[in-house]
């Protein structure tokens, strides 16, 4: 029975996903499509279960019903015979009473030791089986009572935005997404300049590359890849303000958090930008920037890494979904 109400949660998480929007808060909605066939296998999987468990307990009360019949019908025979079977069970239950006993005897310590031996092989199974219970239903307690939380510069914070090293790993491409999006793990050497330079035919001819929610990881990307090819170009995009304990002077991070493939692989994903010396902000105050784009050597990351040199910005509100995903 747990088994069948673990499929009904889970069915009922993912289309409630589904329903308040919540779905791209966790993977790219390239892929909700994967969700989608989730919930159709969950319920298939529980219409199964139901049936099973519902022929199961109909099969145990057929064959309970059975018993009970069985043993009315067996004591009715019984006292009728008692007459019968009283005087020639007399004549021999005297030498028969030690053989008996000695029987039962033996019977019952087989079945003791037969108990015993059970036990001792039931407890681990059940002690995993729980464990195994346990394990499928922490998820959808918090996916049912714990809030979605939308990532801001709280979790740059507290993930320790230094950028300790400015390559992505190929055994965990998530970990160090940051500032440029990298899907060069994904592919094969031959692969990937193959996708970059189909990409980039998208932006290079572009004089003023503006970067919305549709593009901007690929577009940023191709800059990163193609930095002489986009030098001096006006550059416009959304995002919100990171200063950090390494920038200085008028110097902020714009960024936006996006997904690659699903929340394991997401980062943080933007450039330097430069505003003029009367601009103020807060962290996680959201701007439009425009301006040209330059390359700068920066000491922190021992990296050269790009610089937006604004024209002109303005304050916008936070994007209903402040999250980007790649295409």
């Amino acid at each position: 029975m747990i088994r069948l109400y673990i499929l009904a949660g889970f069915s009922c998480l993912f289309l409630m996903m589904h329903l308040n929007g919540n779905l791209n808060k966790y993977i790219n909605t390239k892929y909700a499509y994967l969700s989608e066939s989730a919930i159709v296998l969950l319920v298939t999987l529980f219409v199964f279960e139901f049936i099973r468990l519902y022929a199961k307990e109909r099969e145990a009360n057929r064959r309970k019903t059975k018993e009970l019949l069985g043993d009315e019908k067996v004591g009715g025979d019984d006292h009728a015979a008692h007459g019968h079977n009283h005087a020639h069970t007399h004549g021999h239950s005297h030498s028969h009473d030690s053989h008996d006993r000695d029987h039962e005897h033996h019977l019952h310590h087989a079945h003791h030791d037969h108990d015993h031996h059970g036990h001792s092989h039931d407890e681990p199974i059940r002690w995993k089986r729980y464990l195994g219970y346990g394990i499928l239903i922490f998820p959808l307690i918090t996916g049912f009572f714990l809030p979605v939380q939308t990532l801001d510069s709280s979790f740059v914070k507290a993930k320790g935005f230094s950028f300790p090293n400015f390559d992505a790993s190929a055994d965990n491409p998530g970990f160090h997404q940051f500032l440029k999006p990298d899907t060069s793990v994904f592919y094969g050497k031959q692969g990937y300049a193959k996708v970059s330079k189909k990409e980039l035919e998208e932006f290079s001819n572009m004089k003023n590359v503006e970067l919305n929610d549709i593009n901007y990881l690929k577009g940023l990307e191709s800059i990163y890849n193609y930095p002489t090819t986009f030098t001096g170009r006006t550059v416009s995009f959304d995002g919100f303000i990171y200063k950090g304990e390494q920038v200085e002077g008028n110097h902020y991070f714009v960024f936006r958090f996006g997904f690659i493939h699903c929340v394991a692989d997401s980062g943080v994903f933007g450039m330097l930008v430069n505003f003029p010396s009367d601009a103020t902000f807060h962290d996680d105050d959201w701007v439009h920037v425009t301006g040209k784009l330059n390359w700068t050597f920066y000491q922190p990351f021992k990296q050269t890494i790009p610089e937006l040199t604004v024209e002109k910005w303005n304050s916008i509100p936070k994007p209903k979904d402040p999250y980007v995903y790649r295409a």
